[in-house]
This record gives C-alpha cells, sequence and structure tokens, in this order.
C-alpha cells in the first residue's frame, strides 16, 4: 500500500489536515494537491479503483444537500406552517381599519421567477432539499436517497418549473389572505370585507426573455400566456366549484377554450396558413373567450358581501388572487437588448445611419416621432412577418393584451441600456401599437457605464415631457438593476454601492422633475451566491442587501411610493418556493420585513456620514476588481479549463461557440455572469467578492475598522466578506495550476515507483512545456495572497459577531472535494495521452484532442475519440448475400479494449467531477 489509508471520507479530512500542518515547515506547501496526488497514485497502481472514488464522492455529495437543506432553514428562520401563521398574526398588529387595509392592500414586495441557468439540482435532489428543510430532518435517510442522474433542461422545463414555483406561491399567499381576513373579522367585523390584500405580486419573464436568446419564437411566448392562463383559471375554477359553483362554470368554460387555444398554438406556425387557422381562432368573438376578470370580481365581492364569515372569506381569498394574478399565474417581462431597440428605430429615425443615436440630433428627431406618432392597428400576420426582435415583442404583446389578458400590465425590460434614446424608442413603439397605458418601459443598470453614468441618465430621462406624461398614465417610473453582471464587471461590493447610489439618484431625479406623485417600481434581479447579489448570513440581510435601508428612506423622505421587486432566479431560486411549507415561510419573512419598509427618521449611518473614508473605501476595491477584469492574468486563470468544470444548468448558453484558439484566448466578457461566479467557486476563491477589501483598507487601517464596526451598512459588508473568506482557498487555487507544471509530470514517477505510467508522465511533461497556465495560477495566486493578508488584518480588527461554528468542518470538505476532482483530472490527462495514434480528421490533431481534454472540452475529445476507434459499425449479419466469407476473422475485432482501458475511464471520470461541481456549489449555496 502507497501512504496512509485513504479509503473513507474521515481518512481523506484527517490526512488532509495532517498535510496542512505541513504548511508551517514550508509556507508553499499544497496540502489540497498533495492529497489530490496521493489519491492519484492509489488510482493509477491500483489500490483504488473509480468505484471507490465513486462511493467517496456519493458521500460528499450527501454532505452538499445536507448543507443546502440546513442553510435553506437557518435562514429562513422557521419553516413550519403553524408557526408562520402565528407570524403573520403578530405582524398584523394595527389597530385602525384604515391603517391595516394601507399596510396590507400594498405588496410587501414583487417576486419574479426568472429563467436563468441556475438548475444545478436534480430533479429527484430539488426535492429531497426542499422536503428536508420543510421538515427539518437533514439527516442522510431524508435527503442523499435522490438521483444524481441529470436532467435534461429545455425552456420548457424551464416554464414548468416556474409554474409550479409560482402556484405554491399563490398558494402561501392565500393562506395569507385569509389570517388576514379572519383578523379583519374579528376586529372590525363591519368593515372586514371591504379588505383588498395583497401581500405579494407574482411575475415571470420565462419565456419572454429575447436578451441573448434566439430560440424563442413569438409563437413561444403567445403558447406560453395561454398555458399560463388555462392554468390560472382551472385555479380559480378548483377554488370556487363548491361555494360559487355558476362563476367556477364559467371559468371552467373560459379555461375550455384557452386549452383549445394553447394546442392550436403548440402546433408547428410556420406556415402562413397554419397561423391564419390558430390566429383567427383565438381573435374570434366566441361566448367562452374571456380577456378581463373586472366583471368576475365583482360579482365575487357582491357575492361575499351578503354572505356568511366562512363563505364570504373565502370568495374574498379569489377574489384577491384574481386582483394580484389577473388571467395569468402573474404578470409577464419582456426582456430584449438595447441594441435591438436601436436597430428598430434607427430604420424609422435614421434610415440612412448618419445619426450618433447618443448625440442631441437624435434625442430631438426622437422626441418628434413621439409627437408625430399614431396608434396603429396590429393582427398576427404582421407579427409573424416581422423580422425585427424589438419591434416583434410590441406586436406580442398587442395581440397578448387584446386577446388573451387586457388587465394585466407587461414590462418591457430593456437590458444594456445606457441613452436616453432608447427609452423613447422603446415608449414610441408602444405608442405605436397602442399599448402605452398597459405597458412599464424599464431600463436595467448593470454594467461599469451605466452604473457610473446612471444619475444623469435618469435626469435625462425624467426630463422628457413625453416620458413624464406616460409615467403619470401608468402611475410609476420603472427601472431593473443587475447585482449579476454589476458584480462580474465592478465586484460585488462596489456592484452593491454603486447600485444603491442610483436607487438614491433615482429618488432625487423624481423629486427634481415633479414626480412624486408616482411610485418609483425597481426591479432589483440578483442571484442566490454572494457572487451575485445574494448575502447569505440572514433573511433580513438577503432582503436589505439589494435596497437598503439608505435607498428605502430616500423614496419615504421624498413622499414617493417604492415597489420593490426581487428574483428569483431558476433552480436556486425556485427552491425558496420548492414546497408550500418553504413558499408560506419565504413569503411570511416579506411580510414581516416589507422590502419599502425604513425608519424615516433613523439617524444616518457613519458609512454615509463618513464619505472621505466610505467613498475612498469604494473607489480602492472598485480598481482591484477591474485590474482582474482587465487583467490577462485572471482571464487566462478564469477561463483556463474553458466552462468545462460545470454542468449544463439551463436552456440558455452559458457563451458563444468557438475553436480552440479562441478558447486559448477568451475573453471573461465572452462568458455570462453565472459561469464566471461559478468557475470561480469551483476554483476555490469568489474573487469578485473578496478581492481588494484588504488591500482598501491599506495605510488607513485602524479607521476603516472603525467606520465599518460602527456603520450597520459596514457591517453588513464585512459579513459578506467574512461568509465568503470562510469558503475561501487560494491554496485550491493554485493547485489546479500545478495541473499543468511540466516538471511536476517529469519528476512524478523519477523515483521509479510508477514506471508504469513513466511513458505517459513524460508524454504530458513533454507536452506541457509550452502550456502557460501553471504560471498564470501562480501570479493570481500571488496576487490574491497579498490581498488576502491585508483583509486578515483588517478582520482582527472588527469582531466577528456570529462565527459559523462548522467553518472547518466545511473548509475540510471543500479541500477533500477539490483534491479528489484533482485526481480524477490527473486521471484524464493520463489515459488521454495513453490511447494509440490515430490518423488526424478534419483538420483535429491529436494534439488538438489533447487540449480539448486539457481545457475541460470532455464531450467533444471523447467523440474525436470514438470517431478515432469506433465499436459500432456494420456486421457482416447484416447483409443478405449468399456468396460465403471468412472474413472478418477473430483478430478483425473493433477497439473494444481502447474504449474499456481509456475512452470509458475519460468519460466516467468526468461524469465523477460533475458530481464534485454539484457538492462544492451546494456548500457555497447556489451555482453560480
Amino acid at each position: 500500500m502507497t501512504g496512509p489509508a485513504l479509503t473513507t471520507v474521515a481518512d481523506l479530512t484527517a490526512r488532509l489536515q495532517d498535510l496542512h500542518k505541513l504548511t508551517a515547515q514550508t509556507p508553499l506547501y499544497n496540502p489540497v494537491f498533495q492529497l489530490g496526488l496521493e489519491l492519484s497514485r492509489k488510482l493509477e497502481n491500483g489500490e483504488m479503483s473509480l468505484d471507490d472514488i465513486e462511493a467517496l464522492v456519493a458521500e460528499m455529495e450527501c454532505e452538499g444537500l445536507r448543507a443546502r437543506a440546513a442553510r435553506l432553514d437557518r435562514v429562513l428562520e422557521t419553516i413550519p406552517v403553524e408557526e408562520n401563521d402565528a407570524r403573520i398574526d403578530a405582524a398584523a398588529d394595527e389597530e385602525d381599519f384604515t391603517a391595516f387595509a394601507v399596510r396590507w392592500q400594498r405588496p410587501a414586495a414583487h417576486v419574479v421567477f426568472t429563467a436563468h441557468p441556475t438548475f444545478l439540482l436534480t430533479e429527484a435532489q430539488t426535492e429531497a432539499v426542499a422536503g428536508a428543510a420543510s421538515s427539518g430532518d437533514h439527516s442522510k435517510a431524508a435527503v442523499c436517497v435522490a438521483s444524481a442522474e441529470r436532467d435534461t433542461i429545455t425552456l420548457d422545463y424551464e416554464h414548468g418549473k416556474a409554474m409550479a414555483a409560482i402556484a405554491r406561491g399563490q398558494k402561501a399567499r392565500d393562506r395569507i389572505n385569509g389570517r388576514l381576513f379572519d383578523i379583519a373579522a374579528s376586529r372590525w367585523p363591519k368593515r372586514w370585507k371591504s379588505l383588498q390584500p395583497m401581500p405579494v405580486r407574482f411575475a415571470t419573464w420565462v419565456g419572454y426573455d429575447m436578451d441573448g436568446r434566439t430560440d424563442i419564437g413569438w409563437s413561444t411566448s403567445i403558447r406560453y400566456r395561454l398555458q399560463e392562463k388555462a392554468m390560472r383559471l382551472a385555479g380559480y375554477v378548483a377554488s370556487l366549484k363548491d361555494i360559487e359553483p355558476k362563476i367556477a362554470e364559467k371559468l371552467e368554460r373560459a379555461a375550455a377554450h384557452t386549452e383549445d387555444m394553447v394546442a392550436r398554438f403548440s402546433q408547428d406556425l410556420s406556415a402562413p396558413e397554419d397561423v391564419s387557422e390558430a390566429a383567427n381562432a383565438l381573435t374570434a368573438n366566441h361566448p367562452d373567450k374571456l380577456i378581463s376578470l373586472s366583471g368576475i370580481i365583482g360579482e365575487l365581492e357582491e357575492e361575499a358581501r351578503h354572505g356568511g364569515k366562512e363563505a364570504a372569506s373565502k370568495l374574498l381569498v379569489v377574489a384577491a388572487a384574481m386582483r394580484a394574478d389577473g388571467l395569468g399565474m402573474g404578470w409577464i417581462h419582456f426582456r430584449v437588448n438595447s441594441s435591438q431597440l436601436q436597430n428598430a428605430i434607427r430604420r424609422r429615425m435614421d434610415p440612412d445611419g448618419k445619426l450618433n443615436l447618443a448625440s442631441q440630433a437624435a434625442l430631438v428627431r426622437m422626441r418628434e416621432l413621439l409627437a408625430e406618432v399614431k396608434p396603429l392597428k396590429s393582427n398576427f400576420a404582421a407579427l409573424a412577418i416581422e423580422n425585427s426582435t424589438a419591434v416583434r415583442q410590441f406586436l406580442a404583446m398587442a395581440q397578448i393584451l387584446e386577446h388573451i389578458d387586457a388587465d394585466a400590465p407587461i414590462r418591457m425590460l430593456v437590458a444594456e441600456c445606457e441613452q436616453p434614446t432608447t427609452v423613447l424608442a422603446a415608449l414610441y413603439f408602444a405608442k405605436m401599437f397602442g399599448i402605452e397605458d398597459k405597458v412599464d418601459v424599464s431600463p436595467l443598470f448593470e454594467t461599469e457605464t451605466a452604473l457610473e453614468h446612471g444619475g444623469r441618465f435618469l435626469d435625462a430621462v425624467l426630463s422628457e415631457p413625453a416620458y413624464r406624461d406616460y409615467a403619470r398614465k401608468r402611475g410609476r417610473v420603472s427601472i431593473q438593476t443587475g447585482f449579476s453582471d454589476a458584480g462580474r464587471f465592478v465586484g460585488q461590493i462596489p456592484a452593491a454601492l454603486a447600485i444603491e447610489r442610483l436607487q438614491g439618484r433615482l429618488a432625487e431625479a423624481m423629486a427634481a422633475n415633479g414626480m412624486v406623485d408616482v411610485a418609483a417600481l425597481i426591479f432589483n434581479t440578483g442571484g442566490e451566491s454572494m457572487g451575485r447579489g445574494c448575502h447569505p448570513t440572514g433573511i433580513d440581510d438577503r432582503f436589505k442587501w439589494q435596497m437598503s435601508p439608505w435607498a428605502r428612506r430616500r423614496f419615504l423622505r421624498a413622499g414617493i411610493r417604492l415597489e420593490p421587486e426581487l428574483s428569483y432566479q431558476g433552480g436556486d431560486g425556485y427552491l425558496w418556493f420548492g414546497s408550500d411549507e418553504l413558499a408560506l415561510a419565504t413569503l411570511t419573512r416579506m411580510a414581516e420585513k416589507p422590502l419599502w419598509a425604513a425608519d424615516p427618521s433613523a439617524p444616518t449611518d457613519v458609512f454615509y456620514r463618513r464619505t472621505d473614508l466610505s467613498l475612498d473605501f469604494y473607489r480602492a476595491i472598485r480598481r482591484v476588481q477591474h485590474g482582474h477584469l482587465e487583467s490577462a492574468t485572471y482571464s487566462r486563470a478564469i477561463t483556463a479549463f474553458g466552462l468545462g468544470m460545470l454542468n449544463d444548468t439551463g436552456s440558455r448558453r452559458s457563451r458563444r461557440q468557438s475553436d480552440l484558439n479562441a478558447d486559448r484566448t477568451m475573453s471573461l466578457r465572452q462568458i455570462r455572469a453565472i459561469p464566471h461566479n461559478a468557475v470561480l467557486q469551483q476554483l476555490g476563491y469568489p474573487v469578485n467578492v473578496i478581492a481588494g477589501v484588504g488591500t482598501a483598507s491599506d495605510g488607513n487601517r485602524e479607521e476603516i475598522a472603525e467606520m465599518l464596526q460602527e456603520s450597520v451598512r459596514g457591517r453588513q459588508l464585512i459579513r459578506l466578506v467574512r461568509a465568503a473568506n470562510a469558503l475561501a482557498s487560494i491554496k485550491t487555487v493554485a493547485a489546479y495550476g500545478e495541473l499543468f507544471n511540466s516538471a511536476y509530470w517529469a519528476s512524478r514517477p523519477y523515483r521509479g515507483d510508477e514506471q508504469h505510467i513513466s511513458e505517459a508522465c513524460l508524454t504530458l511533461a513533454e507536452y506541457l512545456t509550452k502550456d502557460d497556465r501553471t504560471g498564470v495560477f501562480r501570479r493570481l495566486a500571488s496576487r490574491l495572497r497579498v490581498d488576502a493578508m491585508k483583509l486578515y488584518k483588517l478582520l482582527e480588527l472588527i469582531p466577528d459577531e456570529s462565527p459559523l461554528p462548522d467553518r472547518e468542518h466545511t473548509r475540510r470538505s471543500l479541500g477533500v472535494l477539490q483534491s479528489l476532482r484533482i485526481a480524477l483530472f490527473k486521471h484524464m490527462f493520463l489515459r488521454a495521452v495513453m490511447v494509440p495514434p490515430f490518423s488526424r480528421a478534419n483538420d483535429i490533431s491529436r494534439d488538438d484532442v489533447l487540449e480539448m481534454f486539457f481545457s475541460l472540452r470532455v464531450d467533444d475529445g471523447l467523440a474525436q475519440l470514438r470517431r478515432a476507434f469506433p465499436i459500432h459499425f456494420p456486421s457482416i449479419s447484416d447483409f443478405a448475400v449468399d456468396e460465403p466469407s471468412d472474413y472478418p476473422d477473430s483478430s478483425a475485432s473493433g477497439y473494444a479494449q481502447i474504449h474499456r482501458d481509456f475512452i470509458d475511464p475519460i468519460a466516467r471520470s468526468h461524469t465523477l467531477s460533475l458530481r464534485i461541481t454539484t457538492a462544492i456549489a451546494n456548500e457555497f449555496g447556489a451555482h453560480g
């Protein structure tokens, strides 16, 4: 046996602890890489098999799922239904009916379910984690029986999951509304029936988001909206059939009519005649066609007015749901990119392409177009032939409002919106199609430029008379902020502070332009990870991170109604609504802590008072983050494995297709925020959260530490940094670079202990002499270490408010997982170079195939090997020929041995490494 026994997770953990002690003797010693080497040696000499590795991975995978369930349980504070009922009762403490009605008729938040690719957990794992968190049973028996077999994730899959999450949210909201009616009936028996509660409102953009996608056609959006309508009508029917059968029957007929439309719009609509048939069916007058619930709501409230308490309460709960959701599962958000809108408006404003759309001349011309525009009728034929993505979205919205749901407004989110002209262009098309009274145009602020100049942008837009008239008609000014891309571009802490400042600037701009009579709807979008806008330490921090009390007070003091909106993105986000109990707990926390609430008379936090310190602190962190983003070293390290460490977690591509040369020079701007953040987690160091904080305090550490400790906002920032730092390991970052160290591979068999792999090691060593990744990782690790040492000195001056009891256990678990994966990568690399020589095909050489494996384009590499060494080909028995043949004889068999010895082990190692990816992400609490 070579070295200590490594047969159990306990063995690995103990060994890693022993190896860590050696760093005191040799500072550059790397325990993670060394444990990976010891595992690799046992794997290569036969002491361990991939079966043994799989058993270890399964145990660690189980631990990650249990950690995920425990985290959800901890953050939600209390999950049992009865306890959350009691929490609602306690929160509804108003003694005056008017105050009670005002409070509970105002949504604590708008909740938006998006299709971001964070479907990390399999369906079975999601159910297991949700069930464990709901019951409080985090045992292995409760969580670890779930299959790790990956689901095929399509847009339909994502839409179905979003609808299931919303349905559970609706059920929870109904329960809360029922409690509110009971409370009101007991306190104000003569007035309670006039209550119209709306503790939360739901929305989705799954199937309506065109930013960066070409796979969502107009008929997809129409089909989804019809499906959502049919689902919601079925829900209303189920709620009313026993208490108001006449109305239920009417809604049931409307549901059947809608299901017929779903079937029609689910067919192939590529031919004009098929479009015509489906469109004519939907637009035709029909006795069962229902496009507004206003009459039904009136009927229900009238029936309730004359009914007894129990029946009236049930009717009013349904009416409240209808008022919130309309004829869908919630409101919908279309999304396009600003470039798509600019291309569309240029054809009308500047067909010759001579105007700069950022110029004053373009703004003047845009005002003229807005003044001249006349509403145009449109139909499905116009929608079907339109080739402009942006215009097609407005045409689709017009058809939805005309023929599916006339009541629910629609959001038009505009990504990368940096010019006032773009907002006015959206308003122009809304007016052109006669829907400006139902569409909320919402620019997205997430890029460096948008955040830096967002205040001036808002001043410019709100100073436009046409926009002010439109906002008053809609009753709100709408904007969207993006913590994901902002965190990628400038770092998460600078992003949060810049967005906070932008939110405050919106309040100033609205007040300066006399817009205090309309609401400010701010849609703050972020994921469930620290690098994408989620504060992990508790529900209070989670809600206040994206919309701080300071920002909320800016609106309260200006007398502006604030309508906060937050996102629950993809599978990670839907987990908060993964069961009835979780959905109720999530909404109850919102009801207890409305996202618009703040104390307007609170004294100014020292963080905002001492701008001489806090502003310099912010700028210094941003400089470090910007330096990393622009650094060739950082970019090469983060993209060293491409995106091969990551599972497929959504239907949207993580980046554009590229060739091998492009992979070697891949820019961070080519990959999206989620995979960027996910790669940082997998490499072991959340750079976009931690980097720069230590350096920013250098030279003024004591004064900055004092400010951060005295400041509520400052302590929140430090809690985020501590949470990220508890999971961070620079040794792990460095370990991945050593995989490409030619000297390591040349030296590994030098003592004669591993002669059976010496040729493979030498082949690797020779190939990697020209590889740059070892140096890149070493330089990055050095930069991170210098900054980290300064961070440790800062944190020593600030007391830890809530030290994590299992911090060291989690760090050891992460170290073991990383070591296991490094061993698997070594196994893949060795097997790849052991494959016998094969002929070049399609201009792809053996070296190209090796590089595919080194950059973890494993599926591509395996495809090339399977092409070169096929085992499935025509058999002579497939042919009915009369003449006999002695060939092929037994020596002419296929390449089964090559598959068994090389190709299959590579494939299995890759699969196991991706299971480790899931386990690591679960320890971080989210995919990316």
